[in-house]
């Protein structure tokens, strides 16, 4: 999965139009994160086709300003279980950079050190 930065002028119909242009591309967008502030808009997107994804942002107009590698974990809808993951990653000594909740419960992690996360995480 890859995790796409966008950073829009903060304007009616930007999400519209990127989730218009990823639909008629056949991608599904498997999360999103999106807030504005000072006239701008900062959007994140998790798609499985990166390369289709940021084909078809291009051509709507969009500009995707990064692309990175992101874990993407199945979480229990509980109290206490997104804690309990971030916990294992610090005491690891690795820092989450960005966290979003997904389609189907699923956590969304972009790390500093992503072999660790998988690592500690795994076993």
């Amino acid at each position: 999965m890859k995790d796409f930065v966008l950073i829009p002028d903060d304007q009616p119909g930007v999400l519209a139009r990127l989730g218009e242009a990823a639909g008629s591309a056949g991608i599904n967008i498997e999360g999103i994160s999106a807030f504005t502030g000072e006239g701008k808009g900062v959007v994140h997107v998790l798609v499985s086709d990166a390369e289709a994804a940021l084909a078809a942002l291009s051509a709507a107009g969009l500009d995707v300003r990064a692309a990175r590698d992101v874990l993407l974990m199945e979480v229990e809808d509980r109290p206490g279980a997104m804690g309990e993951i971030c916990r294992t990653l610090a005491d690891a000594q690795v820092n989450i950079q960005q966290a979003y909740i997904a389609n189907g419960s699923r956590l969304v992690l972009a790390v500093d050190d992503l072999e660790a996360a998988r690592a500690v995480l795994d076993g």
